[in-house]
């Protein structure tokens, strides 16, 4: 009777252990709206395309497959929050995805920014990561900003550094913003709790990767910060009346299941501020 038992629970493990598998493959594409209360919403619109917590070690979708899902999408600018990988021989594995996002031809560029697992890269391990992202041709952003233009209005893009490892400064992301559009790149979102006079019209993170495994609550990701504790893992929130946004990532970091979350590719549409709506100002 005791053997039954155990080929019972044996059976119903490997189902669960292959139905999880199973949701690293069952890809969302989520498309945001974001219009910040501005009074005009048939103004001018950045279309971004963001993909965070790409894990390639653990990750669920080609390149080709990626360029099939977003082949036919309208995309101003590509946002990568961070977290490409673990280990420096992963790197090469990480150059098709970075030619299909070039071959999506995003009007603005692309830009990232570096997460946690990045950092497990040490120094020439490290900058051999950036340069091959900037290789081709993404712009990385570790405490900096850069500005575009988008029909006659500015954009500020601030890449802000991880906050998770204390790499972080704002006042030197921030340096020399003029009045626009502020949108924020980051990976750990826990740093919206800390900026509160720091402006940002919109914020894109990570990080968190929706729990990845929620038994019903994500109960591991407590020790990760405020907003873990305050379940505050995935999706759109505000934080002190201004908007962010937490993806659930496309990889999967340890084992290569998923339990209650998806791997997510987000597409958001955001309005910007013109100069009818100068109320939302640098800083």
């Amino acid at each position: 009777m005791k053997i039954i038992l155990l080929i019972i629970i044996a059976v119903f493990l490997f189902y669960l252990i292959r139905m999880a598998y199973k949701n690293t493959k069952d890809i969302v594409v989520n498309k945001i709206k974001i219009n910040g209360g501005l009074t005009n919403q048939f103004g001018p619109k950045l279309n971004i395309l963001q993909l965070s917590d790409l894990h390639l070690e653990n990750i669920s979708i080609s390149p080709i497959e990626l360029y099939e899902k977003l082949k036919d999408e309208p995309i101003d600018l590509i946002a990568l929050t961070g977290d490409f990988l673990d280990h420096k021989r992963t790197i090469p594995k990480l150059v098709p995805y970075l030619k299909i996002l070039n071959k999506l031809k995003a009007k603005q560029g692309i830009y990232a920014v570096l997460g946690n697992h990045d950092y497990m890269l040490r120094h020439s391990n490290l900058l051999t990561l950036v340069e091959t992202l900037e290789r081709y041709n993404c712009k990385v952003l570790q405490n900096e900003n850069d500005m575009i233009t988008v029909a006659g209005n500015r954009v500020n893009i601030i890449g802000i550094d991880d906050f998770s490892t204390k790499r972080s400064d704002m006042e030197v992301s921030y340096e020399g913003i003029k009045p626009g559009t502020n949108l924020v790149l980051t990976h750990d979102p826990n740093i919206v709790l800390h900026m509160k006079r720091y402006h940002f019209d919109y914020l894109l993170a990570g990080h968190f990767h929706g729990g990845q495994i929620c038994y019903p609550k994500a109960y591991h990701l407590l020790k990760m910060g405020r907003l873990a504790r305050m379940n505050i893992i995935k999706g759109f929130h505000m934080q002190d009346g201004k908007p962010f946004y937490i993806s659930e990532g496309l990889g999967q970091t340890g084992i290569n299941i998923r339990i209650g979350s998806r791997p997510e590719i987000t597409l958001h549409e955001l309005s910007l501020v013109t100069a009818e709506n100068k109320s939302l100002t640098a800083i």
